[in-house]
């Protein structure tokens, strides 16, 4: 299936150079390819990231190294709610397998594992996480909790996102596990093993889908930051609140490509 073009055959005659009106149950977004901004709304306004904030997450595990290394699930990780894995106070993962749920699956209880490890717990990984956003220059973007449950302040723009992904995605290991359809982890002795499926339904469905991260929560609505790469270009969405964001993803960036030159 190439980005659903049989039934919205009618993007293609969307002149490139109009703002188009294509998302109008988003309430932000901002569509790049390599760097340049194709078309955006309200891409500036701070609105609640839910999941996507996992990203800042896996960026601060990966500058931290020791992604071998094995983490200790905390009760407070194992009391996470929302998307989780079920894990255990006190059971073992490496840190690598941890990374993979929280991006993969989009589970709370191995992000906030993740934290715990890092920074010994959440309050302190959050320092950790306004304080990269501060150096990333992420202007809008404020962080109270490690995995995105709606919280008083917590919040991040389209651009800041889309800012976001482009440095997580140059990290090798956050590349590979966002481009999974699925993937296998296990305990580090083995007794207990997980199943992986991404929540982001463009992988393995799109036609040159790479990534990134999907999230949802009641305040924030349904949020996505999908990229694709076709023909030698690459193409970076972010959609806070969208109202049918696979629907609407896979439709603009068909039109994305659609406008683009092939890279020579």
């Amino acid at each position: 299936m190439v980005g659903l073009a049989g039934v919205l055959l009618f993007c293609l005659c969307l002149t490139a150079q109009a703002q188009p009106d294509f998302l109008p149950q988003a309430r932000a977004y901002l569509v790049e390819s390599d760097g340049r901004v194709l078309w955006e709304k309200d891409a500036d306004r701070p609105l609640p990231p839910a999941s996507l904030t996992k990203l800042m997450t896996a960026l601060l595990v990966h500058e931290r190294g020791g992604l071998d290394k094995v983490a200790t699930v905390t009760p407070a990780a194992a009391a996470e709610t929302g998307s989780r894995l079920d894990l255990k106070a006190g059971d073992r993962l490496r840190v690598r397998d941890l990374l993979a749920a929280a991006l993969i699956q989009s589970a709370n209880d191995a992000c906030h594992a993740l934290a715990d490890w890092l920074a010994g717990d959440e309050a302190r990984f959050v320092k950790l996480m306004n304080r990269r956003a501060g150096e990333l220059d992420l202007k809008q973007t404020r962080y109270t909790n490690a995995c995105g449950h709606d919280r008083p302040g917590h919040q991040a723009s389209a651009r800041d996102l889309a800012r976001l992904a482009e440095r997580a995605m140059q990290a090798p290991v956050i590349a590979q596990l966002v481009a999974l359809p699925g993937h296998e982890i296990a305990t580090a002795d083995g007794a207990r093993r997980f199943s992986l499926t991404n929540r982001n339904a463009l992988i393995g469905r799109y036609e040159g889908a790479t990534g990134i991260k999907s999230g949802f929560t009641a305040r924030a609505g349904k949020c996505l930051i999908a990229a694709a790469q076709r023909d030698g270009r690459r193409v970076l969405l972010v959609m806070l609140n969208a109202g049918n964001r696979w629907w609407d993803a896979s439709d603009t960036l068909d039109r994305a490509f659609a406008q683009l030159a092939p890279a020579s």
